[in-house]
């Protein structure tokens, strides 16, 4: 199969890619990126030069140039990864984000009807379903949970999920959505906060906290996500939302403390800061349906899972250095 993949050299579209094209060597695959501020180049190094891969650069808003690849590659599979994902930049500007998660969105799924994809895949988020109560432990969202939206980044992946949806009941367009919690991992753009806390607890620098850092998170690894929409792509039923969570509740307070334990940094780092306007406080997935219907699970314990992730970023710091500095921007020019 021919599988595009959008978004490619961002956090969780490369981890997707450094699994698929090592796991499945008879499927060849396409990346398209725009390699905005978040895409780096360097994150696919590991693979450019496999001859299953391939690298495109454009941008999935540009229905021209969407519509041209598409009739040159001939596409089996697409999955949407692309998106505008930073709560805090959709704050300041939401434009940018209703541009690229929406009509992007939509320039995908005309150019999936045109080309007639076997299957379209939309990589989405449990924001879409707003905030659970800190209260309430039981409470959990299901795929059934109804949209209710926060953010302007938020609003616009819900925006998208529907679209989907609609483009599935009125043009029979074969698609799939999953919703996942917090990622993290390898290759996180430095702006997030796993790689922020990590980043300057090693400078000794104040580390910002929002609120009393009492916001809960559930937070999954790279790896399991991308193997559960991996599942989702190739065996899950069309016109179907899947829920893929991390089982690890987590406060942000919690998460900082982790990481400053692990690098033996003192807790008088963090920095307690005004807390962001409309901020979730809880998000945790039920994912039964996907472990039901997948055989989906999770294979990292939150706890391991952090060990490497943060053992990662120690061991690279040059690749944050080349983003702090701007030179990642010059790799896919060399």
């Amino acid at each position: 199969m021919k599988i595009l993949v959008t978004g490619g050299a961002g956090f969780i579209g490369s981890n997707f890619l450094h699994y698929e094209v090592n796991n499945y060597p008879d499927d060849q695959f396409v990346c398209l990126d725009s390699l905005t501020y978040a895409g780096n180049y360097n994150n696919l190094k590991t693979i450019e030069n496999k001859s299953n891969f391939k690298f495109v650069k454009g941008d999935i808003t540009d229905a021209e140039f969407v519509d041209n690849l598409f009739k040159e590659e001939h596409f089996d599979i697409v999955i949407n990864f692309a998106a505008e994902s930073h709560v805090d930049n959709s704050i300041k500007n939401p434009g940018i984000f209703l541009t690229t998660n929406i009509i992007g969105t939509q320039v995908l799924m005309d150019a999936s009807r045109k080309y007639e994809v076997k299957r379209y895949h939309q990589v989405s988020t449990d924001e879409v379903y707003g905030d659970l109560p800190l209260d309430r432990p039981d409470l959990l969202f299901t795929e059934d949970t109804p949209i209710h939206t926060s953010s302007p980044y938020s609003a616009s992946k819900a925006s998208a999920d529907l679209l989907v949806m609609a483009y599935y009941r009125t043009f029979k367009l074969p698609a799939t959505i999953s919703r996942c919690s917090n990622n993290y991992g390898a290759y996180q753009f430095p702006e997030k906060l796993i790689p922020v806390v990590i980043s300057k607890a090693l400078n000794d620098e104040n580390i910002p906290v929002y609120g009393k850092g009492e916001n809960v998170r559930d937070w999954i690894h790279v790896h399991d996500h991308n193997v559960g929409v991996d599942l989702i792509v190739r065996n899950g039923r069309i016109g179907e939302v899947y829920n893929l969570g991390g089982h690890a509740e987590r406060t942000n307070l919690e998460v900082v403390k982790t990481i400053l334990k692990q690098l033996g940094k003192p807790e008088s780092l963090i920095t307690y800061v005004t807390d962001r306007p409309g901020h979730d406080m809880r998000y945790a997935i039920d994912s039964t349906k996907s472990e039901n219907e997948l055989a989906w699970n999770r294979t990292y314990s939150f706890e391991d899972g952090m060990k490497e992730t943060i053992d990662w970023y120690v061991n690279n710091i040059d690749w944050i250095d080349n983003i702090k500095n701007g030179n990642y921007k010059e790799a896919y020019k060399k």
